[in-house]
């Protein structure tokens, strides 16, 4: 599988302890580029010690439910996505810009020794990411078309049709995805379904309970 202009060949390419960036509503997925912005210490260590390395991050959201304890750092979800550093700019006042190329999901089997403030994490790739293609073949194009045309005209919003149709199914459910202007659970949602075809699924179904409920609030107000 080729994502952000690096072919891995095998799950054995990819170290079993990574650096791991928790982040809320944040979705990082194969094949798609995610811009961040770091300026907390602990990340811009995190950031140098990666580009000394192999430019590999784990994205990964905070559990959707944490402990009522005080626990100093959130307890993380069990399914993030890797991605490696394909741009890189640091900024006049000391922040990095960097672009994340996704690569491959991965599930945390256990939190290690936190290196220069930053969290680390031993995992396990999803090796089928890496060693076969999923071109979206098997996706309802023309549903996920038109539930993404209703959500834009519900919300009064415009998009780059020409680019649309042009983009081919992975590309499509990737952007739309990622895109998406739905909450961490939701997000989670989409990073944990098996396939591309489950992941149009689930944006299509995500997408069709929004638009319902948006109805229903504007039935309410005007009753």
């Amino acid at each position: 599988m080729k994502a952000g202009n690096v072919t891995y060949l095998k799950a054995a390419d990819i170290s079993e302890i990574v650096p791991v960036f928790p982040l809320a509503g944040a979705l990082l997925l194969p094949g798609g580029q995610l811009p961040l912005n770091f300026f907390e210490p602990r990340y811009l260590a995190m950031v140098d010690d990666a580009m000394d390395g192999d430019r590999l991050i784990g994205m990964v959201q905070p559990a959707l439910k944490q402990p009522t304890s005080g626990n100093k750092d959130p307890i993380l979800c069990e399914v993030g996505c890797l991605g490696r550093i394909t741009a890189f700019q640091e900024t006049g006042d000391g922040r990095y810009l960097i672009s994340l190329s996704g690569i491959c999901r991965y599930r945390i089997l256990e939190e290690t020794k936190n290196r220069n403030g930053y969290r680390r994490c031993r995992i396990g790739v999803f090796a089928d990411e890496l060693t076969s293609e999923d071109n979206g073949d098997a996706i309802d194009r023309e549903s996920l078309l038109a539930t993404f045309r209703n959500y834009l005209d519900a919300n009064d919003m415009e998009a780059d049709w020409e680019s649309v149709e042009k983009a081919d199914n992975e590309t499509l459910v990737t952007a739309l995805c990622m895109m998406s202007p739905y909450g961490p659970a939701e997000k989670q949602a989409l990073l944990e379904a098996p396939d591309l075809k489950s992941r149009a699924e689930t944006l299509i179904a995500i997408t069709e309970i929004q638009l319902a409920k948006d109805s229903d609030d504007i039935s309410s107000r005007l009753q």
